[in-house]
């Protein structure tokens, strides 16, 4: 036994000396956007990274396809400025270790800093990119209400913590700066934001503008226009994973991320490219698949950790409410925000269409007397609206009928109440602001 003890002791020993083996591959086709790999199928899964040189520098891609001839990589760069026969090896699956050091910090979505404040600390614990959503039969249930100090949203859509909810609108209404609004809001312990497929102009203008009181316990994830599919599709899935440890140390999150429609871009591309079939509007099948898995790991943590409530903001393309990107974002989240064109048109901001918008959990926010004036107050608004057309032609005769009436007198003193510029103080009680306003 002694000698095959010292045997065993000798064998590890001489095992320790033997570097590490790198598993690798040969590049054999190279398209404008992927290449494709032999020699690396019985070694890698999808999603794994793999590590190849182009033009004298590291760079890093994703498996997106494999078969037993080879595997398919998805560069992190715009293009695949790769040569036929380089050499391509494995690295792994993407993680990220926060640290609550990272508060204050920039990164981009591969958890590199971009704020030129030197390394970032690296935590203990490894978050990988692509987490399992809590178990639903774990999860906290949302009790507690959520002050947004926009006046429009705490009457007529009320958050709660750990609720999810959608901002949908289309270009130019005034999406980014309701997310503005939104992001100075307080009570959190973290904000991470992760702006994916902005105008690199913006940044700075967030970060130094509506984010500013709070930067010290921001975290900011980058994923700008101009980067590729690949870093805009991780952006999200990064910020997730940042915002889900500070959840797991029991910390109240608020998680922002603008927007969910260019994550859908993102995916779209690196599915295609994958091979799959283009189903509804050039989205392939695993694009519908994936927005739940994203949109269902915010939310409440487990009993006895925190939560992350959600701001997702939707472009919806061409105005049109029905895209399949939206309808399926909207049947996952606790609720949405729509804006709307026409009323940004009339000048009015934040441009909420308080009919079409719903909080699913409103019910967890209003008293009983709150939810009868909110009712009240949207028949009125249902009621103006509806005769717009009959009032501009004329039709329209004072005391004839005294619903319309009131409606007439007092729904265009509640759109100039609900009236809220980006840099107006924060509303402390909307009930009472609206019920002063009314009253003047």
């Amino acid at each position: 036994m002694k000698a095959l003890a010292a045997l065993r002791a000798t064998v590890e020993a001489g095992l320790e000396e033997v570097p590490p083996v790198r598993v690798g591959g040969t590049v054999r086709e190279v398209a404008p956007t992927h290449f494709r790999v032999s020699g690396l199928s019985g070694f890698v899964k999808l999603g794994e990274r793999v590590g190849f040189e182009a033009d004298g520098r590291a760079r890093i891609g994703e498996v997106i396809r494999l078969d037993h001839a080879g595997v398919v990589v998805k560069p992190f760069d715009e293009r695949a400025n790769v040569g036929v026969g380089a050499v391509a090896h494995r690295i792994g699956a993407l993680t990220l270790s926060p640290d609550p050091g990272w508060k204050g910090r920039v990164v981009n979505a591969l958890g590199q800093p971009l704020d030129g404040a030197g390394p970032l600390l690296r935590g203990e614990r490894r978050m990988p990119l692509d987490a399992e959503p809590p178990p639903a039969m774990t999860r906290a249930r949302i009790h507690k209400p959520l002050r947004t100090g926009v006046k429009v949203i705490d009457i007529f859509t009320p958050i709660c913590e750990g609720q999810r909810i959608g901002i949908f609108a289309g270009s130019g209404v005034g999406k980014s700066t309701l997310l503005s609004m939104l992001a100075g809001c307080q009570g959190f312990d973290t904000v991470v934001v992760a702006l994916v497929g902005e105008r690199g102009r913006e940044v700075r203008e967030f970060l130094e503008g509506p984010l500013a009181p709070n930067r010290h316990r921001a975290v900011v994830v980058v994923s700008t226009s101009d980067e590729s599919p690949m870093m805009r599709r991780l952006a999200p899935q990064a910020a997730l994973s940042i915002a889900e440890y500070f959840r797991d140390l029991g910390e109240s999150v608020l998680l922002i991320v603008d927007s969910v429609t260019r994550y859908a871009h993102a995916a779209r591309d690196v599915a295609l490219a994958a091979g799959e079939p283009a189903v509804a509007r050039g989205y392939a099948p695993s694009v519908f698949s994936t927005l739940p898995r994203l949109l269902e790991r915010a939310g409440p943590g487990a009993e006895g950790t925190g939560n992350i409530s959600a701001v997702f903001s939707v472009l919806v393309d061409g105005d049109d409410h029905n895209d399949p990107v939206a309808d399926a974002i909207r049947g996952t989240l606790d609720g949405h925000i729509v804006l709307d064109r026409a009323i940004a048109d009339q000048g009015r901001f934040p441009a909420v269409n308080v009919l079409g918008s719903i909080s699913r959990l409103a019910g967890e926010v209003w008293s009983e007397p709150e939810r009868e004036l909110v009712r009240s107050l949207k028949g009125l608004i249902a009621r103006f609206e509806d005769t717009r057309d009959l009032r501009l032609m004329g039709g329209y005769q004072a005391g004839s009928d005294a619903e319309l009436d009131q409606a007439v007198a007092v729904v265009p003193r509640i759109y100039e109440a609900l009236r809220q510029q980006a840099g107006s103080p924060a509303s402390l009680d909307p009930f009472a602001d609206l019920a002063a306003a009314l009253r003047a």
